[in-house]
């Protein structure tokens, strides 16, 4: 450590255990990394749409577009980037494609940030 370090956490030295306890807990590296990518493919607020739409169940490209009002296309794309991201999975039924939430960690994770900024009542 850093003699300037040293000297601004003196009260640190006392706080050993605790600071154990925060070395044991962090995440790996090459995790928070993709925990970030995980993020940034959240980040996009037309994925974010299409994932609410599908969190009332499977729905086929041609009804999320059609009641997203966005091109087939612009759905595609956006269901393959989190077809690849695992967010979203789904099964052919002759040449029509239906896709819904990958599980119910998606499900809770969408669930959860919205109960959250509501939670904060910036909503109302």
């Amino acid at each position: 450590m850093a003699e300037n370090n040293k000297k601004h956490c003196e009260k640190c030295l006392m706080a050993a255990e605790r600071i154990e306890k925060i070395r044991n807990n962090l995440v790996k590296e090459e995790v928070l990394y993709d925990i970030a990518d995980f993020f940034k493919v959240l980040g996009e607020s037309t994925r974010l749409k299409i994932m609410y739409a599908l969190s009332g169940g499977e729905v086929c490209v041609g009804e999320l577009s059609e009641s997203l009002d966005i091109s087939q296309s612009s759905v595609s794309h956006q269901l393959r980037i989190l077809r690849q991201n695992d967010l979203v999975k789904f099964r052919k039924q002759g040449k029509t494609v239906f896709y819904s939430l990958d599980d119910a960690h998606v499900e809770s994770l969408l669930s959860q940030s919205l109960e959250h900024l509501l939670h904060k009542n910036i909503y109302e």
